[in-house]
C-alpha cells in the first residue's frame, strides 16, 4: 500500500514538471533593425502559437524541454528556430524579407500574364476548398485597439479632451479590449461561441463585444462583408465573376515547408468597383489561399472609414489550411476625428472531427456568462498572448483607476453635481436630466420648445412630459412618466401616467400600463408629426391630421416564449369622443384655400365621425423570426440580423357589454416582413406583405378600424410600411385588406459607374406598394430615387387601378 501511495506521488509530481511552463519573450525585426508588428509565433506544425504585438514583442508559454518555433510574417521568410527550454528565456529573431522569383516563368511580350492561369485554377477549386471542412472548434484571442490622431477641440459644446481622457493634442487610446473564447462551427452556418474572459479598459463591469465570427472572412466565399462596411459587399478575388473584376501579376514564387507559393497581385479593373486590392499568396498543385494582404478603400465604396487592410495566415492542419492569424487595420476621418485601429484574432488549437452533442447549435452564436469580466489581473498576465505595447500598459492602468474611482458615490455626487445643474437654456432646447449614477436614478426632462406645437383642434398647445428611471443589475429597470396636454384655444387640459417594468432581460419580458386621458390621432398608425403640421398648418394653410379625445387604462405584457418567438398580450379600456377644429388661426391667408373639419369624410362642414362610445379590448400576437441568432450576456438577449422573414400573427376581440362597452368585433392579420434582403452587388432588397380581415364586425367606431400609414405630405419620415401618396385617412377599412411594399436598394451598382457622381457615394433605389380594399380596390404607387445616408428624395406615381390618381416628389430623412 505504501509503494502503491509513493507511485501515485511520484507520478503527480512528474506530471506536475512535464506540465510545468516557461515563458518565451522575444522581439522579431527585419534587416533593418524594424519591428515586424503581427508576426506569427507557433510551434511547428501545430496551431499552439501567438502574434507578436504592433511592435513586434511576442511571449509564448511553453513546456520544458525541446521545441521547433515557426516565425512567420507576410513578405517575409519563414524562420523555423530550435529553443531548449529549461526556464524563461528572450529569444530574439530578425526576418528576412521574402524573394520572389520568376526562375520558372517564361513572360512573353503581348502573352498573358501567368497569374491569370493560376486564379482560374484557384477558382476552380473555391468551392471544394469552401465546403471542404464540415465542422470545426478552435481556440480564440480577440484583442481590439482604435485611437484618436487629431480631433476637434469641441463637439456639441462639450471638450473632447475631457470627455475621451485624451492627451493636450487630443490624442490617446479611446477603445482597448481581449478576449478569449471556444469557437465552434459546423457547416452550413451553425455557429457556437462561448467567451471565457473579457476585459475592457475602463469598464470594470462591461463584457467584450469581440466575436470570433466577425473576424472570419472567408475569401473562397463569392461576396464579402456584406451589409458591413457597404451594402453591396466586396467581390472576392477568387470568385466565380472575379476575372470581370480584377487584373492579375505574378510577383513570383517562393518555398516554404517544401511547397511553392505563388505570390499575385490583384488590381481593380476599374478604379471604383467594391474589389480589394493587395496581394494574395496561393499554393501550388491544390490552389489554396496561404496568406491574403488587402485593402479596401473608399474607391471600393467602403463607408465611416478611409482604408481597410485585410491580413490573414494560414496553417496546415491536417490535410487543410486553416486561418490562424487574421488582422484588421483601419483608419479614417469623421466630422474631424482622426481614427486608426486594429482588431487582432488568434485562431489556435484546431479540431477538426469534433463531436457537438445533440442541439448544441440553438441560435444562441455567443454566450457570455456572469464571471467573464471578472478575471483579475494576474490572469491576463498569465494568459494573454500577445503582449501589451507601454501606452497599452498604461491606458489600462489609468481607465480602470479611474473607472473605480468613478464608481465611489463621492466621486459620482461631484459629477453628478456638475452635470445636474439647472439652465434655462438647457430647459428649452435639449431638455434637463437630473441624474444619480450611484443609485441609478435618472430624471428626464423634455425640452420645451420641441413640446409646443399648434393644430386647429387644439390652437397652439403644449405636451410635456418627465421621464423617472430607476436601474437594477443586469439592466432590469422600471420607469415612470407623468404626462400632460393643454390645447390654448380649446382649453382642455388632458394628462396620463404610465409605468413599465423591464423584469427579465434575458427573456426579454416587461409589463406595464397606463391611464389617463389624451388628445389621438384618428388613424392609430399615426399621420404626421406634430412639428410637420404645425408648418403646414401655419405657413399653407394646410390642417392634414384629424384627432379624437380617449379616456383610458391598458395593461400589457410581453415576453419571449421561445427563441425568436416573441408574445405580446395586452387589454384596453377607453371612452372616445369626438372633436372639432376650434381656431383658423394661421400666418398666411393662403388665397382659395380654407382649413378642413376636423372629419375627414366631411371636409367643409364639422359633424360627428361617431357618438361617444365605450371600448373594452384585448389584443394577442405572436411575432416569430425564421433563424433567429442571439447573443446571451448576464445582462439580457440581444439578437442579430435575421437571414429569414419576420413573421406577426395578431388577433384582437372587441367585448360587448362588458363595463359598459359598446363595441363587438373580431379582426385577425397576418404579417411578413424581411429588411435587407442582400443580392451581391445588385444592393439589396426590403418586402412587407400583410393581409387581414374583421371576421366579426357587429359593432365598431371609426378609430377601431383596420388603418394604413398613408402619406400626403413631400417631407416624412422613412419607413418601408408607409404608403407614400396615399390618404391618412379616407382608406381605413372594417371589413378586409390586402397589402404590399417592396423596396430594393442598388446600392450605387450603376450611378457608382458614372464619374462625376461617384464620389457622391449616392444610392440609387426603386420602389412601390399595393392595396386592395373595400375602400380601396387596386391601389398603387411607385417610386424611384436617390439616397445618401439617412436623407432621400423620389419621384413616384399612384394609380387606382389603371387610372393615375397623383404624382410628385417626395423627400424623406431620418434612420
Amino acid at each position: 500500500m505504501i509503494k502503491i501511495c509513493a507511485l501515485i506521488l511520484f507520478c503527480g509530481l512528474t506530471n506536475l514538471v512535464i506540465a510545468q511552463q516557461y515563458t518565451v519573450t522575444g522581439t522579431i525585426k527585419d534587416t533593418g533593425g524594424q519591428p515586424v508588428p503581427f508576426a506569427s509565433v507557433y510551434l511547428k506544425n501545430t496551431t499552439i502559437g501567438t502574434s507578436a504585438n504592433v511592435d513586434g514583442k511576442y511571449a509564448i508559454n511553453l513546456n520544458k524541454g525541446e521545441h521547433i518555433i515557426s516565425y512567420r510574417a507576410i513578405g517575409y521568410k519563414q524562420q523555423d528556430q530550435t529553443i531548449k527550454v529549461t526556464g524563461d528565456l528572450t529569444h530574439n529573431i530578425t526576418l528576412a524579407s521574402e524573394s520572389y522569383t520568376l526562375n520558372n516563368v517564361t513572360i512573353k511580350a503581348n502573352a498573358e500574364d501567368p497569374a491569370y492561369e493560376i486564379i482560374r485554377k484557384a477558382i476552380k477549386q473555391r468551392k471544394v476548398h469552401l465546403k471542404e471542412v464540415n465542422a470545426f472548434s478552435c481556440d480564440v484571442y480577440i484583442k481590439g485597439v482604435q485611437r484618436l490622431r487629431g480631433a476637434p477641440k469641441k463637439f456639441f459644446g462639450r471638450d473632447i479632451q475631457k470627455v475621451l481622457e485624451l492627451d493636450t493634442n487630443r490624442r490617446g487610446i479611446i477603445y482597448l479590449s481581449e478576449s478569449q473564447s471556444k469557437f465552434n462551427f459546423r457547416r452550413p452556418n451553425d455557429i457556437h461561441e462561448e467567451m471565457i474572459s473579457s476585459k475592457v479598459a475602463g469598464r470594470n463591469n462591461a463584457f467584450s463585444f469581440n466575436k470570433a465570427s466577425d473576424l472570419v472572412i472567408n475569401f473562397y466565399d463569392n461576396y464579402l462583408l456584406e451589409n458591413t462596411l457597404s451594402a453591396r459587399g466586396f467581390i472576392s478575388p477568387i470568385a466565380d465573376n472575379a476575372l470581370f473584376y480584377y487584373r492579375y501579376k505574378l510577383v513570383g514564387e517562393s518555398k516554404e515547408n517544401g511547397e511553392t507559393i505563388h505570390k499575385i497581385q490583384v488590381i481593380p479593373r476599374r478604379e471604383n468597383d467594391p474589389v480589394f486590392r493587395g496581394y494574395i499568396y496561393i499554393l501550388d498543385e491544390s490552389w489554396r489561399i496561404y496568406n491574403t494582404d488587402v485593402y479596401l478603400t473608399e474607391k471600393a465604396g467602403i463607408n465611416f472609414i478611409d482604408t481597410l487592410n485585410i491580413n490573414q495566415q494560414f496553417t496546415k492542419v491536417e490535410n487543410t489550411y486553416m486561418p490562424t492569424a487574421i488582422n484588421f487595420q483601419f483608419a479614417g476621418n469623421v466630422l474631424g476625428f482622426k481614427i486608426e485601429g486594429y482588431f487582432v484574432g488568434i485562431y489556435s488549437n484546431y479540431n477538426l472531427n469534433p463531436n457537438f452533442p445533440k442541439n448544441f447549435f440553438s441560435g444562441e452564436i455567443l454566450k457570455i456568462t456572469e464571471m467573464v469580466n471578472k478575471k483579475d489581473s494576474s490572469y491576463w498576465t498569465n494568459n494573454r498572448p500577445i503582449p501589451l505595447t507601454p501606452d497599452e500598459k498604461l491606458n489600462y492602468v489609468k481607465k480602470d483607476s479611474i473607472a473605480k474611482l468613478k464608481e465611489s458615490k463621492h466621486y459620482l455626487d461631484s459629477l453628478e453635481k456638475e452635470n445636474n445643474k439647472f439652465g434655462i437654456g438647457k430647459l428649452l432646447l435639449r431638455g434637463y436630466s437630473k441624474n444619480d449614477r450611484y443609485d441609478k436614478e435618472y430624471w428626464s426632462f423634455d425640452p420645451v420648445l420641441k413640446s409646443i406645437f399648434y393644430n386647429t383642434v387644439e390652437g397652439f398647445a403644449i405636451k410635456y412630459g418627465v421621464t423617472y428611471r430607476k436601474d437594477f443589475e443586469n439592466r432590469r429597470s422600471y420607469s415612470i412618466r407623468p404626462e400632460f396636454r393643454y390645447g390654448f384655444a380649446n382649453q382642455k387640459l388632458t394628462g396620463s401616467l404610465t409605468g413599465n417594468y423591464y423584469y427579465n432581460p434575458l427573456k426579454r419580458a416587461s409589463i406595464g400600463g397606463s391611464f389617463g386621458n389624451g388628445i389621438f390621432d384618428l388613424n392609430n398608425l399615426g399621420s404626421m408629426t406634430a412639428l410637420g403640421n404645425t408648418i403646414n398648418s401655419l405657413l399653407y394653410e394646410k390642417n392634414f391630421p384629424k384627432f379624437y379625445e380617449k379616456s383610458f387604462i391598458n395593461f400589457y405584457t410581453s415576453r419571449e416564449l421561445a427563441t425568436g418567438l416573441q408574445g405580446n398580450l395586452s387589454l384596453d379600456y377607453s371612452k372616445n369622443k369626438t372633436l372639432e377644429n376650434s381656431t383658423d388661426f394661421k400666418f398666411f391667408d393662403v388665397e382659395d384655400r380654407e382649413f378642413t373639419s376636423n372629419n375627414p369624410f366631411t371636409p367643409t362642414v364639422e359633424t360627428p365621425l361617431f357618438p361617444t362610445y365605450k371600448s373594452f379590448s384585448a389584443t394577442a400576437s405572436l411575432t416569430y423570426t425564421i433563424g433567429q441568432k442571439y447573443i446571451t450576456r448576464p445582462d439580457g438577449k440581444f439578437y442579430t440580423e435575421s437571414l429569414f422573414p419576420r413573421i406577426t400573427v395578431l388577433y384582437k376581440k372587441g367585448f360587448n357589454n362588458v363595463l359598459g362597452s359598446n363595441v363587438d368585433y373580431d379582426f385577425a392579420k397576418v404579417e411578413i416582413l424581411q429588411d435587407r434582403i442582400g443580392l451581391g452587388l445588385w444592393g439589396y432588397t426590403s418586402f412587407l406583405v400583410g393581409a387581414g380581415k374583421f371576421l366579426n364586425n357587429s359593432k365598431l367606431y371609426y378609430p377601431d378600424y383596420k388603418h394604413f400609414a398613408g402619406n400626403i405630405s413631400t417631407i416624412f419620415p422613412p419607413n418601408l410600411r408607409k404608403f407614400q401618396y396615399l390618404d391618412f385617412y379616407q382608406f381605413s377599412t372594417n371589413q378586409q385588406y390586402f397589402e404590399a411594399h417592396l423596396e430594393h436598394n442598388f446600392s450605387g451598382f450603376f450611378l457608382n459607374k458614372v464619374p462625376l457622381l461617384r464620389k457622391a457615394k449616392l444610392e440609387e433605389f426603386i420602389g412601390g406598394g399595393y392595396l386592395s380594399s373595400p375602400e380601396k380596390r387596386n391601389y398603387k404607387e411607385f417610386y424611384f430615387g436617390l439616397q445618401r445616408l439617412v436623407l432621400r428624395a423620389s419621384y413616384g406615381f399612384a394609380y387606382d387601378g389603371a387610372r393615375k390618381l397623383t404624382q410628385g416628389f417626395r423627400i424623406s430623412y431620418g434612420f
